[in-house]
């Protein structure tokens, strides 16, 4: 199948040339040491695969956010030994992305050599896309590579600028993005089902707007649930609740029921007076049951059950945020089960599944259900801004 968008096959033979690879090097440090080199092991397949092939592999990467100054503390330099390790080769460091200084660093490469360049965001014109940087960058090489689909919904000299001066290919980590999102949301097999969750309704109102035209059936669960259940006329107790949404939300029932979306909500509920783990007083209740001194938490079990009888009958799934307080038990129950449903179906072929967000990584692992899924996306910003129908430039510059 033609892809909209060229890849590293797109790129014939690229020995001895400088290939600008755009990467996620934005890791999180503790004492010095990088705490979770995901970002890491995601660069390995295209890193390695255009050393392999005799180019010489410069890394750009963002990292933190130095505002346009040199900031040691912000240096890719530290980067250079952890990215070492993770890929099994060498990688050496050049002090700029840009001018003589990566220009002298690049001259003395070999084919097939490895290095970081500096932090992109060390020059004020990264943010702003300024054309004199983007300029600057793409006379140190002969192709572009964008490999970061988390920076994608940035209009950055790096991520977007790069792409319109050089010879520009989706790396592997980013087509695998790109393929996955298109067979969720592009071109699905239907019926598509959505699970949106989160505390509040106000962060995902594109989100659920744009899905309700997309998909058959909208599963809403954490905190928002209880805006559209207020909506509907429950009284839900002292729980989170964006009661000046309530119109906001009628509005959504109605456009899901213009476009033939069917929105699910819980009906029967685990609250509790305090939110702590294991309260005294938490109970399983109908949601026309919830005591004014009583806070939702969780959906309940009869719900998670029907709700898990609709999967079985989708055969594409999105999914972003938990469907309860999932990071205090005994609130993970319905996030667990049901995500643990998606994996399994997923897993015997009937279901094509793709989730993202922060939390959502984070529900997915605790369930113990990610490595299942079709595709889990690491990508936060990027992913629900794609959620939300929008066009990201890093993409979009990619695009044939």
């Amino acid at each position: 199948m033609t892809k909209p968008f060229k890849t590293l096959d797109d790129m014939g033979d690229i020995h001895g040339k400088a290939v600008l690879v755009r990467e996620d090097l934005n890791v999180p440090m503790q004492d010095g040491s990088v705490s979770d080199d995901t970002r890491l092991r995601s660069a390995m397949p295209t890193v390695l695969e255009l050393a392999d092939r005799g180019a010489k592999v410069l890394i750009l990467a963002h990292f933190g956010r130095p505002k346009g100054q040199k900031n040691p503390e912000y240096s890719l330099s530290k980067i250079t030994r952890p990215l070492t390790q993770v890929l099994g080769r060498e990688v050496q460091f050049i002090p700029d992305c840009q001018g003589d200084a990566a220009a002298d660093g690049i001259a003395v490469m070999r084919a097939g050599d490895i290095a970081i360049l500096e932090n992109t965001r060390f020059h004020p014109g990264e943010e702003k896309n300024d054309p004199a940087l983007v300029d600057a960058m793409a006379a140190i090489a002969d192709f572009y590579v964008n490999d970061a689909f988390s920076a994608a919904h940035r209009a950055h000299a790096s991520t977007e600028g790069l792409a319109h001066k050089l010879p520009s290919f989706a790396g592997r980590a980013m087509e695998r993005e790109l393929d996955a999102l298109q067979a969720a949301l592009g071109t699905p097999v239907k019926p598509v089902a959505a699970v949106v969750g989160g505390a509040k309704v106000s962060t995902k109102l594109d989100v659920l707007n744009h899905l309700v035209t997309k998909v058959d059936h909208l599963i809403i669960g954490g905190g928002m649930a209880n805006t559209f259940l207020h909506a509907r006329g429950v009284d839900v107790g002292k729980s989170l609740c964006e009661k000046d949404l309530a119109d906001t939300a009628e509005a959504i029932f109605d456009a899901a029921e213009a476009a033939g979306c069917t929105i699910h909500l819980p009906y029967d509920v685990v609250v509790a007076k305090e939110f702590a783990a294991n309260p005294p007083s938490v109970r399983t209740c109908n949601v026309h049951e919830v005591a004014d001194d009583e806070m939702i938490l969780d959906v309940g079990p009869a719900a998670v059950e029907a709700l898990a009888d609709v999967l079985k009958t989708c055969r594409t799934l999105v999914w972003n945020g938990p469907l309860g307080a999932f990071e205090i038990a005994p609130f993970d129950t319905a996030t667990v089960a049901l995500a643990r449903t998606a994996a399994a179906l997923t897993k015997e072929g009937q279901l094509t599944s793709v989730a993202g967000g922060g939390d959502t990584v984070a529900a997915l692992n605790h369930a113990g259900a990610a490595a299942d899924f079709t595709f889990v996306s690491t990508a936060g910003g990027a992913f629900l801004e794609w959620m939300e129908g929008k066009d990201l430039p890093g993409v979009k510059a990619l695009m044939v």
